[in-house]
């Protein structure tokens, strides 16, 4: 419905800014990496997704389109509130929380508020049956090179498939970047250059 609000930062609290847009404040729930981008009374952008219950209408608003779908991808999972998915984003970035999902590691995922070890282990078996199929070795990329790494770049690809990406879409910007890196390293790298 919203699909941003750019405008002057005029307020922030704990977990939500208020962004001044033509004269209407519009308070925005957000995670706490959104806030520390933030500054107050400069311009900014958020990216938005707009929650609606019987009983309220909830605006919710992060720095990044990577934090926004992720944040989407685990409302859609049973079990996780607009609430609770904005303490995981605020505990773990959107790296960190493919990285749990391709690694099948849910202990790190308990470490945000509201969410205990059944509901971890629920996030990462539903966000892997996402990526589920996704090959992780011998991406075709452009001019017929082959990538047929098993190692960073293929759990790289992995991880991005979280986010919804293909392989397709990924391999080109992995080819390019230093396979000596982490594969946090290279997932942010090619976020980067995705966004």
């Amino acid at each position: 419905m919203i699909y941003s609000v750019r405008g002057t930062l005029i307020l922030m609290g704990a977990g939500f800014a208020v962004v001044e847009c033509g004269g209407v404040g519009y308070r925005v729930q957000t995670s706490i990496s959104t806030q520390k981008q933030l500054k107050l009374n400069s311009e900014v952008m958020l990216y938005t997704h707009m929650n609606v219950r019987e009983d309220a209408m909830e605006l919710f608003g992060f720095a990044t389109k990577s934090e926004l779908n992720t944040f989407r991808m685990l409302i859609g999972i049973t079990g996780v509130g607009p609430k609770v998915a904005l303490a995981i984003l605020s505990e773990l970035s959107s790296e960190q929380i493919a990285m749990c999902v391709s690694a099948g590691d849910s202990k790190t995922l308990t470490r945000a508020n509201g969410v205990g070890p059944k509901l971890a282990q629920r996030i990462v078996l539903e966000l892997k049956d996402k990526i589920k199929g996704v090959s992780a070795e011998g991406f075709e990329v452009s001019k017929g090179s082959v990538i047929a790494d098993t190692g960073n770049v293929s759990k790289a690809v992995a991880a991005l498939a979280v986010f919804g990406y293909s392989a397709a879409d990924v391999t080109p910007i992995l080819s390019r970047l230093d396979s000596n890196l982490s594969v946090e390293e290279m997932i942010t790298a090619t976020l980067r250059q995705m966004a």
